[in-house]
């Protein structure tokens, strides 16, 4: 059974799940669990003079959080957590309502690294966000999040009967065969509009664009004989995001004060490459933490010395050995669920992970109580990538790759161990805090 503390982190995990279907939903669901632990939003144009405790900056779907201790120098160090808010899914096209056949259907754009099959044969929902009237106006940009979790669209597997060579294979076509269907009756322009701004209790007319997808809306939870794995959409990366939220506010509230400014750094677009401007490839996160040392009477000398004395952990998901395919990892690194989280090795910098890094992340696992696993891939299979090289190389900081190892990654329905995701949140709280 899941020890006590991570099964209660596993329940909140699941809650944040449930409530984060979107990037932007995500971002939302962290900043109400910081906002409780007293951080306060700051804007691009506000003046950040003297801004010390707890201070976030959102933008879309990332998120920028840091805990400022009462006296600390403008030169004090950075430990930075890592991750990305977004997962691998089908996104609502501009002009939406299409058809065939006489059914009704909507038109969707394939993001990220999706197996198209585990869409198939689901009851989908809608969310993300809309885009209003008046956002170019100076108090910035107007949006409304609406999150539909209702059995609006389906994207129907064809019969075996019409398709008897299904199991040698599914081949399936991203244009012809993802339009989900959830009518009948010839395609009516506006009628998706309609019904998200009627849920977003907007006016169809105010809405001039939107950023939407589709989720499965099975809820996230429990599996197995004792309950051992947590099984849910967007594993991939909200495990991680809701473990750095929750090691952020708990360094904010400790009785002991951190030693170092810890960093929250949620971008999104990762799954995507991360190249927007609220990727890890954009000035994000290097424009927010120089402001907040510029904020406090720092100078070039400060940032520098803030920057050299900073380690960021990117916290990603990671593979766990496959019981129905072991030839497809390295046969001496095979992580398994509940035994901690993963230290990621590649020495091409796919991720970017080197023995430094390593030291610090397991003296934190030390500390925490927590276990650990290496992780490299198979030689003869690619090796995915994360945040951590891109942050490492624009920031110049020593980074370390690491992660929940689960299965079915990028699938509309993953699983990692129950335990992990405590072991994870407790592993940053001693990263962040120093010691």
């Amino acid at each position: 059974m899941t020890p006590a503390p991570h099964r209660s982190h596993a329940d909140d995990l699941l809650s944040f799940i449930g409530s984060s279907p979107s990037p932007y939903h995500a971002v939302a669901s962290a900043v109400r669990r910081l906002e409780k632990a007293g951080f306060r939003e700051l804007y691009g144009t506000d003046d950040w003079s003297d801004t010390t405790g707890g201070c976030f900056v959102a933008r879309g779907g990332a998120l920028i959080a840091w805990y400022v201790p009462e006296g600390a120098p403008a030169h004090t160090p950075f430990r930075i957590v890592g991750a990305h808010t977004d997962s691998p899914n089908l996104r609502v096209k501009p002009r939406p309502d299409t058809g065939s056949a006489g059914w009704r259907q909507i038109g969707v754009e394939i993001y990220g690294g999706v197996p198209l099959n585990t869409w198939l044969d689901r009851d989908l929902g809608i969310s993300g966000r809309l885009a209003l009237r008046g956002s170019g106006a100076g108090t910035g940009p107007r949006t409304r999040l609406v999150q539909i979790d209702e059995p609006l669209l389906r994207v129907p597997q064809l019969a075996i009967h019409l398709d008897r060579s299904v199991n040698d294979g599914l081949a399936l076509d991203r244009q012809r065969h993802i339009a989900p269907l959830w009518a009948l009756g010839a395609p009516e322009e506006g009628a998706l509009l309609r019904r998200v701004a009627g849920a977003a209790e907007v006016d169809p007319a105010e809405v001039l664009a939107w950023d939407l997808m589709l989720h499965d809306i099975q809820r996230p939870g429990y599996l197995g004989a004792d309950r051992e794995f947590v099984v849910s959409s967007r594993l991939d990366n909200l495990v991680s995001v809701h473990a750095g939220a929750t090691a952020l506010a708990n360094a904010a509230t400790a009785a002991e004060q951190p030693a170092y400014i810890p960093v929250l750094a949620a971008f999104d677009h990762e799954e995507a490459g991360s190249g927007s401007e609220t990727g890890a490839q954009s000035p994000m996160l290097e424009r927010t933490l120089s402001r907040s040392v510029t904020a406090r009477g720092g100078g070039p000398e400060d940032w520098a010395r803030a920057l050299s004395g900073a380690l960021c952990v990117s916290a990603d998901m990671a593979h766990a050995v496959h019981p129905n395919y072991t030839e497809r990892h390295d046969p001496d690194h095979r992580p398994l669920p509940n035994g901690g989280p993963t230290v990621k090795v590649n020495v091409n910098q796919r991720y970017a992970t080197d023995s430094t890094g390593i030291a610090v992340f397991a003296e934190a696992c030390e500390r925490a109580g927590a276990p650990w696993q290496p992780f490299v891939s198979n030689n003869a299979m690619p090796c995915g990538t994360s945040i951590g090289p891109l942050t490492a190389a624009r920031l110049g900081v020593t980074t370390v790759d690491v992660g929940v190892p689960g299965l079915s990654m990028h699938s509309a329905r993953e699983l990692c161990g129950a335990a992990d995701p405590g072991h994870l949140a407790a592993v940053l709280g001693a990263f962040v805090s120093g010691g």
